[in-house]
């Protein structure tokens, strides 16, 4: 039996690679397809299968399946809340800041 620790460790271990982060922040916005992700993070199919591998095995993502499409979405344990614009992942919460250039920089 898992401890809550080593769950929480799986799922921090699984966001520490910028692709995997980058994957769930886009599933904030929406459920996505497969296709639709690979033009967003702009990486190949087998890359981005290995990845969303990963997530589902850590419960971050599920992914449903409508003839040949996959559409991928949070998982319903994951919460999310637009006003702060983070994740609830059960053992910790997950902000995502935009980056704004600074004023200065060229």
């Amino acid at each position: 039996m898992k401890t809550q620790a080593l769950t929480c460790a799986e799922k921090l271990k699984a966001l520490a690679d910028t692709t995997r982060l980058s994957v769930l922040e886009s599933l904030m916005d929406e459920p996505r397809l497969v296709s639709e992700l690979m033009s967003i993070l702009n990486i190949e199919q087998s890359l981005l299968s290995h990845h969303l591998a990963h997530l589902r095995e850590v419960g971050l993502v599920q992914s449903v399946r409508n003839g040949k499409a996959v559409r991928y979405q949070l998982a319903p344990h994951v919460v999310m809340s637009t006003a702060t614009n983070s994740l609830d992942l059960g053992c910790c919460q997950l902000s995502f800041t935009v980056q704004t250039k600074n004023p200065t920089q060229k």
